[in-house]
């Protein structure tokens, strides 16, 4: 593994000796946030500790099938609630993050909280301000991840159906039902291991990728075919949202999700990006194929980070229509990466 102190004897420690964990993942929570997170909750409650899972704001719908799920709490909705449970605990563990401030609103809660810390995470550069970090940027997922921190830790044998279920939706969502970030063995030896608890594969997959809403397709189809500009000389595709066009379609939240794949399945496409309008800023995704890395575009341009093929930010200084002028500006500062594409 890459990683930064690989120390999981004192992961095990902390969680032996702490009376109060809390479970902390990232803003607009995903399908590998929540599955890790639930499916950690469910292993160290069934290894008899007091856990909580906080999370910044709500998450899709589509993801509300997972069990436990009932026990989140909703920073966004719930701030009194979710701020005594992380002031009295004495162990935070953080999944699915590189950095305190991708935890949004919640980031001024943590960064004054004095409970130690640990980082399981599998984005690039995690920041050096946690007690204990596994971060391992070649596996397929957080979920895989945690799967391998309880498995060094010797709680392997408390994982139950419950969190197998949770975990695998982990990995299931951020491999896109195993076609991207999925070329190691390992991620598959650890799918096979956690179908072992008894779980419906099938119903998972039905439940992330099968379970959309009749609005959410309409929007996809309005995005596609209204919204899609396809940018040949620089092999880039982009959709971008107003609020306006959200709010005809019924937007919820999770609704966009995996939108910006779309035109990565035109032939040439190599880089596709998607700009949604929020209240006080505009939320982008970056996906690529290849070895056209996209986390550092967004790292340089716009606020946020992530993999080589996949990177998520916001701008909050322009308008939507500005943002997106602005990306497509920077586009000729790639030219020749992008003209001598490697698919």
């Amino acid at each position: 593994m890459n990683n930064i102190n690989f120390d999981f004897e004192r992961i095990i420690e902390l969680i032996n000796n702490s009376d109060k964990i809390c479970i902390i993942t990232h803003n607009n929570p995903d399908g590998d946030a929540i599955g890790s997170s639930l499916g950690l909750y469910n292993t160290l409650i069934n290894f008899m500790k007091n856990v909580s899972v906080v999370v910044p704001n709500n998450y899709a719908e589509f993801l509300k099938w997972m069990p436990s799920k009932n026990i989140v709490v909703d920073y966004y909705s719930m701030k009194d609630k979710a701020i005594k449970i992380i002031n009295n605990s004495d162990l935070i563990i953080a999944l699915d993050f590189n950095e305190l401030k991708r935890t949004g609103k919640l980031f001024e809660v943590l960064q004054q909280n004095i409970a130690k810390k640990i980082l399981i995470d599998h984005h690039p550069c995690p920041e050096l301000v946690f007690d204990v970090i596994i971060s391992d940027t070649t596996v397929s997922s957080t979920a895989e991840l945690v799967y391998e921190v309880l498995t060094n830790c010797g709680l392997e044998k408390y994982i139950n159906s419950y969190a197998a279920q949770c975990l695998y939706a982990g990995i299931l969502t951020d491999t896109l039902s195993f076609s991207v970030n999925c070329n190691n063995a390992r991620t598959f030896e650890i799918a096979s291991k956690l179908l072992t608890y008894n779980i419906d594969r099938e119903k998972i997959h039905s439940n992330i990728f099968n379970n959309f809403s009749e609005n959410r397709i309409k929007l996809l189809g309005y995005a596609l075919n209204q919204k899609m500009e396809i940018i040949n000389e620089y092999s880039t595709g982009i959709i971008w949202l107003t609020k306006e066009e959200q709010k005809q379609f019924q937007f919820k939240v999770g609704d966009s999700e995996g939108f910006v794949n779309y035109p990565l399945s035109i032939k040439g496409v190599v880089f596709s990006a998607l700009f949604m309008e929020r209240d006080d800023h505009v939320k982008i995704s970056f996906r690529s194929k290849g070895n056209f890395a996209v986390n550092e575009i967004m790292r340089k341009h716009f606020t946020g980070g992530g993999h080589k093929n996949a990177a998520g930010g916001e701008e909050y200084n322009l308008k939507i229509i500005d943002t997106v002028q602005k990306f497509k500006n920077i586009l000729h500062e790639y030219s020749a990466e992008l003209q001598n594409k490697d698919e």
